[in-house]
């Protein structure tokens, strides 16, 4: 058994968590947790798997990883989401890494579902993050949303070629809807506080220009009727962002 841990935050994710745990069978003996307030039967299901659970009050997306990657058994993290599944090419993948490096970290190829087709262009195609590394060179910073990894500079980026983390984004468009309503107040408040303004070209240019980006540019309307969806959105969590900014501002100003 590979010497590594994986770390997964849920909330009401019984409808998916298990298939996201046996896909981690035969990788590690050591499943992290950290559940904030679920309602349904995700820790039961978790249990099941002999993960270890932690609840806590929401955090943040970087906080709360980081209090999953504290608890873990061992030092080589496997970050990973309550929605997402190892396949079997990248299973066998990790099996084979060389963990004698401990500044290397090790970047997956991912293949994003909506309704469970598989999105292959527009803004969600040739999609590629870092989802192992070793927690003596490598966290999450505290960023409430968009969170990304801190590491020192001489790390090595290695690319996994083979395999894939097979994202399962929603099950229905309103779940789609609600996601990107909850993302956009989430970065709305993270550039409040980063004393960030919204203009008019924030808020009706940068919409506009996002959609063509995606589903002209990037040829999302290949993926047909979903890919006007994607792209769409995209364009309108763009404006939602900005909009509730500027909400944000003006109340400040009053």
């Amino acid at each position: 058994m590979t010497k590594l841990s994986a770390v997964i935050i849920t909330k009401n994710e019984a409808h998916i968590i298990a298939n996201t745990l046996q896909s981690l069978a035969g990788i590690t003996d050591n499943i992290v947790i950290v559940d904030n307030g679920s309602t349904d039967n995700t820790i039961n299901i978790c249990q099941q798997f002999n993960a270890h659970i932690i609840c806590t009050d929401w955090k943040g997306y970087g906080e709360t990883k980081n209090i999953g990657i504290d608890a873990a058994k061992y030092d080589w993290i496997l970050g990973i989401d309550a929605d997402e599944v190892i396949d079997e090419e990248l299973k066998k993948a990790i099996l084979q890494i060389d963990f004698s490096e401990e500044k290397n970290i090790f970047e997956m190829k991912f293949k994003n579902f909506f309704c469970n087709k598989w999105i292959r262009f527009g803004e969600w195609s040739g999609d590629k993050h870092i989802r192992l590394f070793n927690r003596k060179q490598v966290r999450w910073n505290n960023a409430a949303v968009h969170e990304s990894l801190i590491f020192p500079v001489d790390t090595k980026k290695v690319s996994l070629k083979k395999g894939s983390i097979l994202h399962y984004t929603t099950n229905s468009f309103d779940e789609h809807v609600e996601k990107t309503i909850r993302y956009a107040k989430q970065n709305a408040e993270k550039y409040f506080k980063q004393g960030k303004k919204a203009n008019i070209v924030k808020l009706y240019l940068s919409p506009f220009f996002t959609f063509i980006k995606y589903y002209i540019f990037k040829l999302g309307f290949l993926d047909g009727w979903y890919g006007f969806l994607i792209a769409k959105n995209t364009a309108w969590y763009t404006y939602l962002k900005y909009k509730f900014l500027k909400e944000m501002i003006i109340k400040q100003n009053k």
